[in-house]
């Protein structure tokens, strides 16, 4: 099975810290982003497709073509929002094959991640204190997410979808919308994905979160260590 990671941002508002370093590679609890990440996934995740752009080399130098004995393959993404970054890794999946997406700056847990590859369509969530930094999910009564909204000034709760989800190909047949601040989101497709298909909203653990803000990198390692 297959993953695609989404690596090819500048992290903006990682400041002064990705001016070298691509964000997957910061720090955290000793180790990387994109190695908490492999280190996580289930042993039938046997091929990742990686997206990169943003200091690329480093990332590439890092992984190598294999990692956590995985085989890697790399396509460049964009700078302009994760869902073009996504529709670049069109050409490494086959017509109605299944698969795993997360972000490159993601902490999750090989029990969320084997939990979230369990149900034919999966997408990670949890709760937040700023629901507008986020993608918001409503659930329904029979726990699948029914809607998304990107980074909502006013929210109607506090469960973000913004780690790992699992999907096939027919995700690429879902265009994104632009955003207010003129960026196109992959949850753009995947709110369009949700509206066709029962995509399970599996509630991570405490530890999980988005790696977004300096801040973050202190918070995600004291909760890992406690």
């Amino acid at each position: 099975m297959k993953i695609v990671i989404l690596a090819a941002g500048r992290g903006k508002r990682m400041r002064n810290l990705t001016e070298t370093t691509p964000k997957p590679l910061l720090k955290f609890a000793g180790k990387s982003a994109i190695d908490h990440i492999f280190d996580a996934l289930p042993t039938e995740i046997d091929e990742a497709i990686i997206v990169v752009k943003y200091l690329a080399d480093q990332i590439k130098a890092h992984c190598g073509d294999r990692f956590r004995g995985r085989k890697i393959q790399y396509v460049i993404g964009s700078e302009s929002g994760t869902a073009h970054s996504f529709m670049a890794a069109r050409p490494f999946i086959k017509d109605g094959e299944r698969f795993a997406v997360v972000y490159g700056d993601e902490y999750i847990t090989a029990g969320e991640a084997r939990e979230c590859l369990s149900h034919t369509y999966s997408w990670l969530c949890y709760p937040v204190d700023d629901p507008t930094k986020v993608g918001i999910a409503e659930v329904d009564a029979d726990g699948n997410i029914a809607n998304v909204i990107e980074k909502p000034q006013s929210a109607k709760s506090n469960l973000a979808a913004d780690g790992f989800m699992v999907v096939d190909a027919k995700i690429f047949n879902y265009s994104p919308d632009m955003h207010t601040d003129g960026e196109y989101y992959f949850s753009t497709m995947m709110n369009k994905f949700v509206k066709d298909h029962p995509v399970v909203a599996v509630h991570g653990s405490a530890t999980h979160g988005q790696i977004t803000t300096p801040e973050d990198i202190m918070m995600m390692s004291n909760k890992i260590a406690g």
